[in-house]
């Protein structure tokens, strides 16, 4: 039996575990698309860099993916987000978020759960730098 070099099978668990933290991001982050209070763009960002470390494959096929891709090169090319879209993003969730409070009429505790994890949505989507 062949033994393996111990950098090798760190740099290999290293590697699993990037892409498998990225698929995880990635798949929240899609979630987060039809999910009220679950953030997209913060997941698909930390995806992309989870691959662009693990798995140049992988991060070219998010950066050329056409739903994805713009965010990821913008957020690349300028560690930021436009203002626009971080209004847009915190205002779908908030709409979300109350339509979904209100289809929940009655159930307090479900109710509260959404609005907390709205919450936490909106200061994750407002903490990410902004520009003009």
């Amino acid at each position: 039996m062949r033994r393996i070099p111990r950098t090798s099978r760190s740099l290999a668990l290293r590697k699993a575990l990037l892409i498998g933290v990225g698929g995880l991001a990635l798949g929240l982050g899609l979630l987060g698309v039809v999910l009220p209070g679950l953030p997209t763009t913060p997941f698909v960002l930390l995806a992309a860099a989870c691959f662009a470390k693990a798995s140049p494959r992988l991060h070219r096929r998010i950066v050329g993916n056409p739903l994805l891709g713009p965010m990821v090169r913008d957020w690349e090319a300028h560690r930021s987000l436009p203002v626009k879209i971080k209004l847009i993003a915190i205002g779908s969730m908030t709409l979300m978020v109350g339509l979904s409070v209100w289809h929940f009429a009655g159930r307090p505790g479900l109710q509260a759960a959404l609005v907390v994890l709205g919450v936490i949505g909106a200061v994750v989507v407002g903490r990410i730098p902004a520009r003009r």
